[in-house]
């Protein structure tokens, strides 16, 4: 499924941005180990091409997500702990400094992503780990969690979702931001990752506090941005 979707976008793209849809393409295609993932975004993030490949023209999804963060946090943003998994160059982080968010600190596997984000000024701490069960963070040090991007083909898995909860405090905010087809074709995801996110609703865990589907996520894809409060 996702060959055939690459293909009918390359087929009708410009040259710029089937670029760009191949550049990214080649981190979800499928077929590879995390480190081999997080070496080709650290390389594509050092190149300066990233940032290029997606700009806002192609990726609306940092700022769709750190938007729906501001709904949630009215007040206040410049106390608001937040975590950005997966944070690549830092484009969540800028939208959300933008806003007020005085308090972010950076997550990612990359090296080369890292320094981009570090160069922006934006983060208070950065940490090179891959998002995994155990993290070296407390429980509860965040009073907001957001992903975007950081899900796909040999990305997050559907279990992360249980670190996520133990790093966000009572009242606090997880927002996962994604393409919506990863939904319908991502083995990982497809028909796991939502009965898990309905499953830990019922254990207490989080509730719901909106779903929605978004336009122009990346490459014109329509996006859904799923953000849960921990209980």
């Amino acid at each position: 499924m996702a060959d055939i979707t690459y293909q009918n976008y390359i087929n009708n793209a410009s040259r710029e941005d089937a670029e760009a849809y191949h550049a990214n393409f080649q981190a979800f295609k499928g077929g590879l180990t995390p480190q081999q993932i997080a070496d080709y975004y650290s390389q594509w993030g050092a190149s300066g091409k990233y940032d290029i490949h997606l700009n806002t023209g192609r990726y609306l999804g940092p700022i769709q997500a750190a938007r729906a963060i501001g709904a949630y946090f009215v007040s206040n943003r410049e106390n608001v702990r937040i975590l950005d998994v997966a944070a690549g160059t830092g484009k969540v982080g800028q939208h959300l400094h933008d806003l007020g968010f005085r308090s972010l600190d950076a997550l990612d596997p990359s090296e080369g992503m890292l320094k981009k984000a570090k160069e922006r000024g934006v983060y208070t701490k950065t940490f090179q780990l891959f998002f995994e069960l155990n993290l070296p963070i407390p429980d509860d040090s965040y009073d907001c969690l957001v992903v975007v991007g950081g899900m796909g083909e040999g990305h997050l898995p559907a279990e992360s979702l249980h670190e996520m909860i133990r790093l966000v405090k009572t009242g606090g905010l997880v927002c996962i931001a994604m393409r919506e087809e990863y939904l319908q074709y991502v083995e990982a995801y497809k028909d796991k990752l939502q009965p898990l996110m309905e499953h830990l609703e019922r254990e207490g865990k989080w509730y719901l506090y909106k779903k929605e589907s978004v336009p122009n996520y990346a490459f014109g894809k329509d996006g859904i941005i799923c953000q849960y409060v921990i209980l």
